[in-house]
């Protein structure tokens, strides 16, 4: 039996562009023929798809980084390079993607076959073909491609179940999920049997089905990593409808209301909003000897505690009530879904206008990191950097000539650099000459 696996953390790298190269025309019939250096292809992306027939990320925990393949470098000829084929990985439904270092949510995978861009590739390099000007009809100048994007990531599986069972350890939340579905969950007569939550499909004789999803055992301080902890309460919050199940069992030694009351507690320390979760109370074990009492005594308490939820009483052994649970369950799991479906947008509804505002390019700071050395801090002069190619002699001439534009000389001056001084932007090293 496999393991289950529901968070983990991963690493992808999508491809770098190719880079646009430095070529000349040189055909026995065109003089004078002109630059003909291609563009680079694009780098690869990583797309995460969500596969409906996968139940856990096993997956990834043994292989943690993943890289797209780069684009082609330019050809001659005018050619452009062949980008690079995106990688698509695949996930369960119910997965949440998240940035791992600022836990920023990038997407929730909740569809079948449905796709989220994690990295982007680069961009491939232009070739030499885009630099030809009037002054300069034969330019040695050409790109480097881009980088792909370097991203670490914290994937979440939520299993999406419509309906959830929860309570106290064995209550018979395995014993009621293999009776009503064809899951078959371990079942044994003691505290964590199930490890991992376990999921079925309900099928009604009206065609009506749900799915149901048996989730480990709660104990009183999980919302705070006690037991199982918190390991597990994500799965609930994708439900629908719960089913809470407490033991009527007269020789547990638990109190019944006491039991309901501390698995509601740990629910809504966790998410307040599972308050508003539409509930049915089932009381189990119907069929051992002194529960018909325990059963009487907890509908008093649930009364006189101000609770006025029907309990619906079962016994997953001799099938007692299981049925009329089921249907009411699926009835109560449509009425949600009704109530789920947006309604359309009124006229006098206030719409939202978000106005796009482009980040200020080539902004950047100088830091004097020793006597005589200089760094340049940009994210967008660092690309630039990368970007240019520094083999050719145009190329290092046309980047001197935009870092003057963008006034980076004249900063470097006012932070005292004299000739022969280091400057350092990113990963290249050059003298400051006046």
């Amino acid at each position: 039996m496999p393991t289950f696996v529901d968070q983990t953390k991963i690493e992808v790298q999508a491809g770098k562009g190719g880079d646009g190269i430095v070529a000349f025309r040189h055909e026995k019939y065109v003089p004078n023929g002109g630059p003909a250096g291609g563009d680079g292809g694009r780098g690869g992306s990583i797309i995460f798809v969500a596969d409906s027939g996968l139940r856990t990320l096993m997956d990834f925990r043994y292989r943690r980084k993943f890289k797209a393949d780069s684009g082609e470098n330019g050809r001659i000829k005018s050619q452009y390079g062949r980008g690079a084929k995106d990688l698509y990985l695949r996930v369960p439904v119910g997965t949440t993607v998240y940035d791992f270092d600022t836990n920023e949510e990038i997407g929730d995978l909740t569809e079948n076959k449905q796709e989220l861009l994690v990295a982007r590739g680069g961009r491939g390099g232009r070739g030499n073909i885009h630099f030809t000007t009037s002054v300069n009809t034969a330019p040695e100048i050409a790109e480097n491609g881009e980088p792909g994007e370097d991203r670490v990531l914290r994937l979440e599986l939520k299993v999406l179940a419509d309906v959830g069972l929860v309570g106290f350890p064995s209550v018979g939340k395995s014993t009621l999920l293999s009776v009503v579905t064809k899951a078959k969950p371990k079942i044994a007569a003691y505290s964590f049997t199930t490890l991992t939550p376990n999921l079925g499909m309900v099928i009604l004789p009206d065609g009506r089905d749900f799915s149901l999803a048996d989730l480990p055992g709660l104990i009183e301080g999980a919302s705070q990593g006690v037991g199982l902890g918190i390991q597990f309460l994500r799965h609930i919050e994708r439900t629908k409808v719960i089913l809470h199940l407490v033991s009527m069992d007269p020789n547990n030694g638990r109190q019944a209301l006491t039991d309901y009351q501390a698995i509601c507690k740990e629910l809504l320390t966790y998410d307040a909003d599972l308050e508003k979760r539409r509930e049915l109370i089932v009381a189990t074990q119907l069929d051992l000897p002194g529960s018909a009492e325990k059963l009487a005594e907890f509908k008093q308490e649930l009364e006189q505690a101000g609770i006025n939820k029907p309990v619906y009483a079962i016994s997953s052994v001799t099938h007692q009530g299981v049925d009329h649970l089921m249907q009411d369950t699926a009835t109560l799991v449509n009425q949600v879904e009704q109530e789920q479906v947006p309604a359309a947008p009124s006229p006098k509804q206030t719409v939202k206008e978000y106005k796009y505002q482009a980040p200020k390019k080539h902004e950047f700071t100088i830091n004097q990191l020793a006597d005589h050395v200089f760094e340049v801090k940009s994210a967008s002069l660092e690309r630039l950097v990368e970007r240019t190619n520094l083999d050719y002699q145009d190329g290092v001439i046309r980047l001197a000539r935009k870092l003057k534009n963008l006034g980076v000389d004249n900063e470097l001056r006012k932070k005292g650099a004299v000739d022969g001084d280091d400057v350092i932007i990113g990963t290249f090293n050059f003298e400051f000459v006046q």
